[in-house]
């Protein structure tokens, strides 16, 4: 990374005081962010109602550090994932998945190079927590994928997941600041209906959300409906148990009225049998949400194993036969480990 400073994560207040500085008058301000946050250039040379003048000390002073497309792979079902490649030189993934016939293109992007939860079926976990990716490098991940979904498919991206590497709530600020330049009139301009941010559960950042009334979606990690099994798979319920948590989501739900999901992920022998539906009954009797059930995706040296159809469709029907609203979402992008859990960067 060059000795400049990146331009884009400076705050409003300090580029005023370095126009200032320069003689510069303030509405240039404007100008300058609408370049970077609402037309997303990466240069200061494409800012062209800016005098050249400016120009030059702009690039004295400051530089971009935008994301490096590295590789982009194809999958059989239509799904790319895109490896990036950031300006220190550290490598994080982007997956579009596109449903054509439902007119949906969802980016799902990552919030940090790696991820310190060390879930036992996630290969990102392994990697352990590099950094936190800045909320320009978040920024820059929808930008570039919904450029690849435009010459791709001929369509923008509808949706945004946050459940790429990373967990949200431990890059809490940036993916804030991150949502509000893709949602911001003056940024890029979407829906916060149309995004969603995934938690393997952190129940006083779950909390804080409330607080700071986001107006996005929340998906949770549950995969597994008790403390026991939850803990043998996600160490981070040691320190937020299903109590703490379910008490945390009652509250966003409160507070926000906004759309949850449980995620859970089917692992064979593991969390499919008849006291995890009642078990998981039981949850959705407290926390009323949609429930995702997800195929599993096999990673190296994982203890779990892909769980038979028949079994899935079976813990699906005695959710649904107790009024359980559940979607069972088969993988995509499996073929180029795409697919939920397998972001490790190969």
């Amino acid at each position: 990374m060059g000795n400049l400073t990146d331009i884009r994560k400076i705050s409003e207040q300090e580029l005023k005081a370095a126009l200032a500085a320069n003689d510069e008058p303030s509405f240039r301000v404007k100008q300058i962010q609408e370049w970077m946050w609402k037309k997303s250039v990466v240069s200061f040379d494409e800012m062209t109602n800016l005098p050249k003048s400016l120009i030059q000390k702009l690039k004295e002073q400051f530089a971009f550090y935008p994301l490096v497309l590295d590789t982009a792979q194809f999958s059989m079902d239509g799904t790319i994932k895109s490896r990036f490649r950031l300006s220190d030189g550290y490598l994080i993934e982007s997956v579009l998945i596109p449903v054509p016939e439902d007119d949906r293109f969802t980016v799902c992007v990552s919030c940090q190079v790696g991820c310190s939860l060390a879930c036992t079926f996630c290969a990102t976990g392994r990697m352990g927590r590099i950094r936190n990716l800045s909320p320009a490098e978040i920024y820059d991940q929808v930008v570039m994928v919904n450029t690849q979904c435009l010459h791709q498919y001929g369509k923008p991206l509808t949706n945004i997941v946050y459940m790429g590497m990373g967990e949200p709530m431990l890059a809490y600020r940036n993916v804030l600041d991150s949502i509000r330049l893709i949602t911001s009139p003056d940024g890029l301009n979407m829906s916060p209906r149309r995004i969603t941010v995934s938690t393997a559960g952190i129940s006083k950042m779950i909390c804080k959300l409330a607080d700071d009334e986001v107006k996005f979606n929340l998906a949770v990690s549950l995969h597994a409906p008790d403390d026991v099994k939850r803990n043998t798979i996600m160490p981070i319920n040691e320190t937020n148990d299903l109590k703490s948590l379910i008490e945390a989501l009652r509250y966003f739900q409160q507070k926000t009225n906004n759309r949850l999901t449980f995620e859970y992920i089917a692992l064979r022998d593991f969390n499919l049998e008849d006291e995890d539906a009642e078990n998981l009954i039981k949850i959705y009797k407290k926390v009323p949400a949609r429930i995702n059930i997800i195929e599993y995706n096999p990673i190296e040296n994982a203890p779990f194993g892909h769980a038979p159809d028949d079994k899935v469709d079976e813990f699906a029907q005695k959710l649904r036969n107790a009024g359980v609203m559940v979607t069972v979402r088969k993988s995509r992008g499996k073929d180029i480990d795409a697919a939920c859990g397998q972001l490790a960067n190969k």
